[in-house]
């Protein structure tokens, strides 16, 4: 029911940090229905606007319904491409000569079309390809000397702006930064430029860049390596076991494809824009017509098709690894709209809610097996069918397998017994608590504005979720775990140690 962490290699510190809240004052919707004004385009490009004149500056939260989850087939990381362009401006902001760039850039697509050719031959020409090479790399070359460097977020730093960014999950894509509010014209100016059409000025450079992410985050972390490993076994078919791209993909990815992708996804109809601060619903209304009107409608994207079939058996992988061992258990469970997805918020906070989270008391305070240990009500994502996820670091001298069992001596008990009150309301509280403290900033309102509509239909699902909370019952959570935390529907991923013939380089005797 809550808005993701979507960062996957941070998954630990989000649950602790989202769990780690004190009480806060009560927001009530009532007070914001009263602020917050929404109005659609006759493009479909929806806005949300609320209004906080408590400071003069204004938060701006462009959400896109696109994650990694859409990503095409053989081209995965494409929607993680976008947070990289976005920084690299417009065809006027950025750009040293916008027409010899655009002449430069469409010369490397055709150069880059006639190197592909020629590797897909039966029997490559490696001289002309060597040939090829070479030529794709003095037209990159060429187009990044028109390049005029940081010029996009210099022009918004240079007005005061603040927080600059771009974040791609599995289920979605955003853009956000904040002004002071005597500068609201200047997003509206910058934004709807780069929607109509973005460059994809320097885009191999920043694919590199993305290659290079997949290496520091999957390749050279076990505990990266064994996320994805527990999300390519426990789908075989939905999209959600990409968790951030393939790294012969990466490197194939082509600017001309990432303009297809921006023509499908990037439609306004696709696309929420939450406002947030000291601004006027009228003034950003006319705003929005002014130079958002002119944005091209087009049909909603296509839905993901893919369906996972019902899981007929417990799945089981190993990681050899020679680092810190660690576990990671998940469930299959469903989307987030279904009607348990508040019930499994419940439990994960039950489970590891801090120091008093039955995972921390049992396996770290008590049992000492553990010098960690998390639960996750979605993951990777949320939009489809996803996975409950524990994740749990033995101690030194204790094994997966001791934690494994630990892990499942608590989920027994919980289906065997009714949680109490105390605990279950203790928990309820500290869900309230950190979700009202999202809603502090104008940051955080922009995009749990922006996601709650996107993901629930309304923004106001981030008020009637807490009172969905407050209606779970024991019954609920023992349901719950009785229903969905079985053998059958379990996927397990650990590490194991390398064998002494592996570590030292030496094959099997």
């Amino acid at each position: 029911m809550f808005a993701p962490r979507f960062v996957i290699q941070r998954l630990v510190l989000s649950l602790l940090g989202a769990l780690a809240a004190v009480s806060l004052p009560a927001q009530r919707l009532e007070d914001f229905e009263k602020r917050v004004t929404e109005f659609t385009l006759p493009n479909g490009l929806h806005f949300i606007v609320l209004e906080r004149h408590e400071a003069p500056v204004v938060a701006f939260n462009a959400f896109v319904n696109v994650g990694a989850v859409d990503d095409p087939g053989g081209k995965s990381s494409m929607a993680h491409m976008f947070e990289h362009m976005i920084g690299k401006g417009t065809r006027t902001v950025g750009s040293k000569n916008p027409v010899e760039e655009q002449k430069a850039l469409d010369e490397v697509e055709r150069i880059y079309d006639r190197l592909e050719e020629e590797r897909r031959r039966p029997k490559p020409d490696k001289d002309r390809v060597a040939a090829l090479e070479k030529q794709l790399e003095a037209a990159i070359e060429k187009a990044n000397s028109y390049v005029d460097s940081n010029a996009f977020v210099r022009v918004i730093e240079e007005n005061g702006g603040t927080n600059f960014n771009a974040g791609t999950a599995q289920d979605f894509t955003m853009y956000h930064y904040s002004l002071p509010s005597n500068r609201l014209e200047l997003w509206f100016l910058l934004q709807s430029d780069w929607f109509k059409r973005p460059v994809f000025r320097e885009f191999y450079k920043e694919r590199d860049v993305v290659r290079e992410e997949r290496r520091m985050r999957i390749e050279s972390s076990p505990q990266g390596k064994l996320q994805e490993l527990l999300a390519g076994t426990a789908f075989l078919v939905h999209p959600y076991r990409n968790l951030v791209g393939w790294a012969s993909e990466i490197e194939n990815l082509r600017a001309k494809d990432a303009e297809r992708f921006f023509r499908t996804y990037y439609v306004p109809s696709n696309i929420t824009i939450a406002i947030v601060g000291d601004v006027h619903p009228g003034e950003v209304r006319r705003l929005a017509e002014k130079y958002y009107n002119s944005l091209e409608p087009g049909p909603l994207p296509p839905a993901v098709v893919a369906v996972e079939p019902p899981q007929e058996g417990e799945k089981r992988a190993t990681l050899e690894s020679p680092a810190q061992p660690f576990l990671a258990i998940a469930f299959k469970r469903p989307s987030q709209t279904h009607k348990d997805d508040v019930v499994f918020d419940v439990l994960a906070s039950l489970l590891s809610s801090g120091r008093t989270g039955l995972l921390y008391r049992e396996l770290v305070r008590d049992g000492k097996m553990a010098i960690a240990a998390f639960a996750g009500a979605n993951f990777p994502g949320g939009k489809y069918p996803t996975l409950f996820i524990i994740f749990t670091v033995p101690a030194p001298g204790h094994s997966v397998e001791e934690n494994e069992k630990a892990v499942y001596a608590i989920l027994e008990r919980l289906a065997r017994e009714k949680v109490d009150e105390a605990s279950l309301q203790r928990v309820k509280t500290k869900i309230r608590a950190s979700h009202i403290r999202q809603l502090d900033s104008n940051e955080g309102l922009a995009f749990q504005l922006a996601f709650y509509h996107v993901a629930y239909g309304s923004w106001k699902t981030m008020f009637t979720g807490l009172d969905e909370i407050d209606k779970v019952t024991a019954e609920d959570v023992q349901r719950v775990v009785k229903t969905y935390f079985t053998q059958r529907n379990r996927t397990v991923a650990y590490t194991v140690p390398v064998p002494k013939a592996n570590a030292s380089g030496g094959g099997a005797q």
